[in-house]
């Protein structure tokens, strides 16, 4: 369906009916999920007795019965909410929550713990359905600019929503003699609160109302990943989903532990580290849409795997330098205002932002690249990976452990493990290197500024014509398009340092003059026809090569030949502000000789023009045009 009006921020959303009732409705759900188990597991671990439980295993059980419906119904689910209208499903989802509540309130009033384990699998089960119809929901009613944002408010919310039901969970159920019962009715006014949001949802058509559920999980899911892996990006960023949990797993898991036998805190010591833990995560989700200029910039994630990998290994060294402690327990006031405890926190909160700068452009681009039809399916796939991982986790971190790792030792070894990983993921796929290497550029040497966004098309071929000013103009143009761009370019590119590495790796064509090489000629006029006709963006600049003076140079006719073979449209646009810089020719015509020429953050704008009908496209009024958007 088409998206209403773009919205002017990610915060102007929860003005609008298409997003705040959902946003809600997700909120309440993990606020209310987070809140049950957190009661739950202080009722048998500090006030019944379960010989069939013991204490020390009860966060474990929980645990396992919460994920185990993410394994076993994730295909089923990820089904449905393709085949099934999205604002029905929510409402029955919604409406199974109230059953589950009810059912747990009489759990609480009566002490049945078995029951309350039984609520523990059904709110699983609850979020195992809601997952898949809550990621495929976005992209039916927000626009492509407007996937970051949303995405970034929906992961802000669900670890707020984590938070408070921990904290609000404990609070209930210590108050003496009624805590439980505070709790059942928190939680079933929490269900209701969430039933009458999801009244409110916008209509939402399914995705493939034809398709018939396969019902058995192992051979649904197995062909949702094969389906995924026809994208490698889209493949690989489930992976990289799935591994951002996998280090949250272990970190939020460990808390306990950490804050009594590193830390020296009480239980107000472990609640607090949460509380940075989530608030990072919330902060650096919100900080997606800033940082990418409304649109999918995956440049971001590489930015978040490092900033994970420096500060999980600068938390090792902060515990070491710790002063030594004696016998006494912190409390909350004397945690806070203890040496070394400062860094430490700061540690924690700047690894979780990272991992919101890293995980929310990838639920973005699974969105935004995974097949409409399937979507859901998809990530429901994503979400079998994630239960995986995060079961992964706990076995390794209780290897680990048990074979006499430390604590800060565990997060130290996830760190380093981190920047493995995302440096197999960024080199298998490149498309993620590159973007961050733009993104770099783009917010260090230079200060880019945009106009006429809206003329990239986010779908379908087009041919992008541009002026050629310097040595990194495929970068800067990478940098402001909200999808991939093949680039034609002169062979003699290649043979730079770095620069000729960075284009081959982004699969860009290289083109010699017919009269030097006819066969590389011919062959480069091949590939950029399939590009096109593949349905992708192809960037041509038809001076044929940088320029020497700073001016505009004739157009070549090999942009006709392209479009003969392939009309589609031509998006003109133009580099301004970038001559005289380091990488121009403008110092005696040679290029990067005189670094940081202009200084950091040097301005520098792209515009871009109106789409051109293909049949009225010529070399020299396109390079008018072109002239045009230089002096606008």
């Amino acid at each position: 369906m088409s998206a209403a009006p773009h919205s002017s921020s990610q915060f102007a959303l929860m003005a609008e009916r298409r997003f705040a009732p959902f946003f809600w409705t997700q909120f309440l759900g993990a606020a209310n999920d987070n809140l049950f188990k957190f009661a739950f597991t202080m009722i048998v671990t500090f006030q019944l007795s379960v010989s069939w439980m013991p204490p020390a295993q009860a966060g474990l059980v929980i645990g396992a019965m919460f994920i185990a419906p993410f394994v076993l119904f994730s295909a089923t689910a990820g089904q449905l909410a393709d085949k099934l209208d999205k604002r029905a499903l929510m409402r029955a989802i919604k409406n199974l929550e109230l059953l589950i509540m009810v059912l747990a309130a009489w759990g609480l009033y009566s002490q049945q713990v078995p029951a309350l384990l039984a609520c523990i699998f059904l709110l699983g089960l609850h979020s195992t359905l809601f997952g898949p119809v809550k990621y495929a929901y976005m992209p039916q009613h927000l626009a492509a600019d407007e996937l970051t944002g949303g995405n970034g408010m929906v992961e802000m919310g669900t670890f707020v929503a984590i938070l408070l039901g921990n904290l609000v969970g404990g609070a209930l159920i210590s108050i003496p003699g009624q805590g439980a019962h505070y709790v059942a009715w928190t939680c079933l006014g929490l269900a209701v609160a969430g039933r009458l949001m999801a009244q409110a949802l916008p209509p939402t058509p399914a995705s493939d109302p034809a398709l018939r559920v396969n019902w058995n999980p192992i051979s649904e899911t197995w062909r949702n990943l094969r389906i995924a892996h026809e994208s490698l990006v889209v493949f690989r960023s489930l992976l990289g989903i799935s591994w951002m949990w996998f280090v949250g797993a272990v970190f939020l898991g460990n808390f306990p532990a950490f804050a009594k036998d590193v830390l020296h805190g009480n239980e107000q010591v472990a609640s607090l580290l949460l509380a940075v833990f989530s608030v990072g995560i919330a902060l650096g989700s919100l900080a997606c849409e800033m940082l990418s200029r409304r649109m999918v910039e995956i440049g971001l994630v590489p930015l978040g795997a490092i900033g994970m990998t420096v500060f999980a290994v600068d938390l090792y060294f902060a515990c070491n330098a710790l002063p030594a402690h004696g016998s006494e327990v912190f409390g909350l006031a004397a945690f806070i205002s203890a040496p070394g405890h400062a860094r430490v926190m700061a540690d924690l909160a700047l690894l979780a932002a990272c991992a919101g700068l890293y995980s929310v452009p990838m639920y973005a681009l699974i969105q935004l690249r995974a097949q409409p039809t399937h979507r859901a399916r998809i990530i429901a796939a994503n979400n079998i990976l994630n239960a995986l991982f995060m079961i992964g986790a706990s076995l390794s971190a209780g290897l680990m452990l048990a074979q006499g790792f430390s604590i800060p030792q565990l997060f130290l070894a996830i760190g380093l493990a981190n920047a493995v990983v995302g440096a197999y993921i960024f080199l298998v796929v490149p498309e993620y290197l590159l973007r961050f290497v733009a993104f770099v550029l783009s917010h260090t040497v230079y200060r880019l500024k945009l106009r006429g966004e809206e003329h990239i098309p986010t779908e379908g071929p087009a041919l992008l014509v541009c002026n050629h000013v310097s040595f990194i103009d495929a970068v800067l143009l990478m940098a402001v398009s909200p999808r991939p761009v093949r680039f034609l370019m002169d062979h003699r590119i290649f043979k730079t340092p770095v620069l000729g590495w960075m284009f081959r790796l982004a699969k860009a064509i290289p083109i010699a003059p017919q009269k030097e090489d006819p066969r590389a000629y011919e062959r480069a006029f091949v590939q950029a026809q399939a590009v096109l006709r593949e349905g992708d963006l192809l960037a041509i600049f038809p001076e044929g090569g940088i320029t020497r003076d700073g001016t505009l140079q004739p157009f070549k006719g090999g942009l006709m030949k392209i479009l003969e073979a392939q009309p589609v449209p031509v998006i003109p646009m133009a580099l301004k502000n970038l001559w005289g810089s380091f990488f121009s020719r403008a110092e005696g015509g040679q290029a990067m000789v005189k670094p940081f020429r202009r200084g950091l953050f040097s301005p520098v704008e792209v515009v871009v023009g109106e789409p051109i009908a293909p049949n009225a496209v010529s070399p020299d009024g396109l390079r008018d045009r072109v002239g045009q958007l230089l002096s606008s």
